[in-house]
């Protein structure tokens, strides 16, 4: 081989390994992401919540991205599907924590879920943002808190409706008992509702895999009821009011936030006359940033939101504001700018977290009118602290 053709050799090798290095540094200046941890009923009784949960998830997540991302850092959304059972979601959060090394975990809509899960986040100091409304949850510890209202608040709100705008006196009420928001929000509505004067007439249970209740709601009825109080899931909360209905009881039902899901309506049709609930959002909302949101939302899912996905885009923004501002993912760090949030404005309301690490937020209460529930009053808070 000539000089000239070993040189020319050499130049080509040179050449080729130039361009193999190229894609190892780009790769090596792409910023990692920022790992973000969930948990969700994606499949099984709640999946409605899950699913919307995810939406609302994803779509914050995504808008962020386009903009920039974080701090210079994409986010990048790592969820598991607990299958809306007991028991799944500890462990989930313990391998979001220990093998994909997340920086905080959000979840879950289910209060009893969230339970689960709040312990191991607070052992590892992992900052976690729920939608569980159980005042329990935030509780467990000073690395949880809580993005929806708690049932305190939500149970002073559905009591005072009751007594102010519709006029009821002797209420009955009819609680899952293996559920434990809905033995939280039976607690503090009672309380409320006979502080305001009124009468509780009776009470009946009910567990949340039962499909008849006729026998619970003949005594109700029987009782001299003038309303009722069902505080649990829309997946029986439905065929609650259906069979109310046929038994002859035609007086104002209430609820709670766990109502919400567009699968009530098809379960109780018309049956849902003269029903309340109290939520976190309204589509009939007239500020400039929730319109916005519902905007975006309808033009990637074709429907309108339900109060799960806005509480899941505003837990999403809540981190990412405190992030923005603690500078890093450094736990204790982040947990303190989570804890001095103030003013944050999300899409379901401005949002202050106290100092049990809840949100001072305002709640909507909806009614059933024309085949779909519309915003009867907005009540702000005249203290969400649990206490």
């Amino acid at each position: 081989m000539t000089r000239r053709a070993s040189l020319l050799l050499i130049r080509s090798a040179l050449a080729l390994a130039s361009l193999a290095w190229v894609p190892r540094v780009a790769a090596a200046d792409k910023p990692n992401p920022w790992r973000v941890g969930a948990f969700a009923s994606l499949t099984g009784s709640e999946a409605t919540w899950g699913q919307s949960y995810e939406r609302g998830t994803r779509l914050a997540i995504d808008e962020l991205n386009a903009a920039g991302g974080v701090l210079g850092r994409p986010l990048e959304l790592i969820i598991d599907d607990n299958r809306s059972k007991s028991g799944d979601s500890a462990t989930i959060v313990r391998k979001l924590i220990s093998r994909d090394k997340v920086i905080a975990v959000l979840g879950e809509v289910s209060s009893g879920r969230s339970l689960e899960a709040a312990p191991f986040c607070q052992q590892m100091r992992i900052p976690m943002i729920s939608n569980g409304s159980n005042p329990k949850v935030t509780e467990v510890g000073d690395y949880i808190f809580r993005v929806a209202y708690i049932d305190p608040f939500q149970g002073a709100v559905m009591a005072r409706f009751a007594r102010e705008h519709l006029h009821a006196t002797r209420m009955g009420l009819l609680t899952d008992t293996t559920n434990a928001y809905a033995v939280g929000l039976g607690k503090f509505f009672k309380d409320r509702f006979l502080h305001e004067g009124g009468v509780i007439a009776m009470e009946q249970r009910y567990s949340g895999n039962e499909r008849d209740f006729k026998a619970q709601l003949t005594a109700l009825r029987a009782a001299g009821i003038d309303a009722l109080f069902v505080p649990g899931y829309y997946t029986e909360v439905g065929l609650i009011v259906a069979q109310a209905r046929q038994l002859g009881f035609q007086g104002p039902v209430l609820g709670g936030d766990g109502w919400a899901a567009p699968q009530l309506i098809a379960l109780g049709g018309e049956a849902l006359h003269d029903t309340y609930y109290c939520d976190n959002f309204s589509v009939e909302s007239d500020q400039p940033v929730t319109r916005r949101f519902i905007e975006r939302y309808r033009a990637r899912f074709g429907v309108d939101p339900d109060s799960i996905a806005p509480l899941a885009f505003d837990a999403v923004g809540m981190l990412a504001d405190a992030l923005t501002r603690a500078g890093t993912a450094a736990p204790a760090k982040l947990r303190q700018a989570l804890a001095s949030t103030t003013g944050f404005q999300g899409v379901s309301g401005s949002i202050t977290v106290d100092a049990h690490r809840n949100p001072q937020k305002p709640a909507y209460v909806v009614g059933y009118k024309e085949g779909q529930y519309r915003l009867v009053t907005a009540i702000a808070p005249e203290s969400n602290s649990g206490r």
